[in-house]
């Protein structure tokens, strides 16, 4: 049984221990509304671009000369992964759910005889990934000094991508991401990127948008809008990508740092009841040897 001496230092261990995931918590929901706005304020503009290409990619079917982006090599054998988590710990199993995800499609390719490639963005996805497939990751990519998402990080990531394509290393490329809908609800996500997977004319909502009977005249050609476009919606899907990570983030901490907060509060008060309960025995026991003693003189 511990002395009265060692619960007192455990319970002012937990209670600091609590002061710090208090604070984290603050500090998360402090920086989930804006993560949150940034990420919201992205998806129309992703949506959008992806109701473009749709278009386009409608307006060039039957034709020669389509871009590769769009309708890609003619093969499969080759896929690369490109793997979203966080930087830091501490946010529940936000990492290491987006980490399962790439992990079961790289056992199910793997498994067909493809061959899997993969590239980690954020330090915690690459520490889980690198214990079963340290051989297949190609780069690696480290935000820990960037405070906050700009869309030139996701440039760079997806220059990355575009080169490895134009050498001809893989065929299909597939970004895994956390989707934010809510403090207690983040979506691991598997979007194909390469070649582009639009939907006819999606408006967003997965339906088909309506226009109305119009009739679309491109100028120039749309195999010139779609070869600058399609580079672009990379990066685009990229940056989504990593604004709805940073959302998913904060509101996986700020959940797990509540649930922490509370737990100590719970093991404080079982610790503080041992202690009380440990200390009215040893003077109940002080109370005894007094009056035995007195009896005995």
């Amino acid at each position: 049984m511990a002395s009265l001496k060692d619960l007192r230092n455990r319970i002012a261990s937990v209670k600091a221990t609590q002061k710090i995931t208090k604070a984290m918590q603050m500090v998360a929901a402090a920086k989930l509304r804006k993560a949150q706005e940034a990420a919201e304020a992205a998806r129309p503009y992703a949506s959008r671009m992806g109701g473009v290409l749709a278009n386009l990619s409608a307006a060039m079917e039957g034709r020669e000369g389509g871009s590769a982006l769009m309708a890609g090599t003619g093969r499969r054998d080759t896929h690369l992964l490109i793997v979203c988590t966080a930087e830091r710990g501490l946010c529940g199993g936000f990492n290491s759910n987006i980490a399962k995800l790439a992990r079961e499609h790289a056992d199910e390719l793997v498994g067909e005889g493809k061959t899997v490639k993969i590239i980690c963005v954020g330090k915690k996805g690459y520490d889980v990934l690198r214990r079963k497939y340290d051989h297949l990751i190609v780069d690696r990519v480290d935000l820990r000094e960037v405070k906050q998402v700009a869309f030139g990080n996701a440039h760079d990531i997806a220059g990355k991508v575009l080169s490895m394509f134009d050498d001809g290393e893989y065929d299909v490329a597939t970004l895994f991401y956390s989707e934010f809908k809510s403090v207690i609800s983040q979506i691991p996500t598997a979007l194909q990127i390469i070649p582009a997977n639009v939907a006819a004319s999606e408006d967003g909502n997965g339906e088909a948008a309506d226009l109305g009977g119009a009739i679309y005249d491109y100028e120039p050609e749309e195999s010139e809008i779609l070869e600058e476009l399609l580079p672009r919606n990379i990066g685009v899907q990229i940056f989504r990508a990593l604004l709805e990570n940073a959302a998913s983030e904060q509101g996986a901490r700020m959940s797990a740092m509540d649930n922490a907060t509370r737990n100590a509060g719970e093991m404080i008060d079982k610790l503080t009841m041992s202690y009380n309960r440990q200390r009215q025995a040893q003077i109940t026991k002080e109370l005894i040897e007094i009056i035995s003693g007195a009896e005995a003189v």
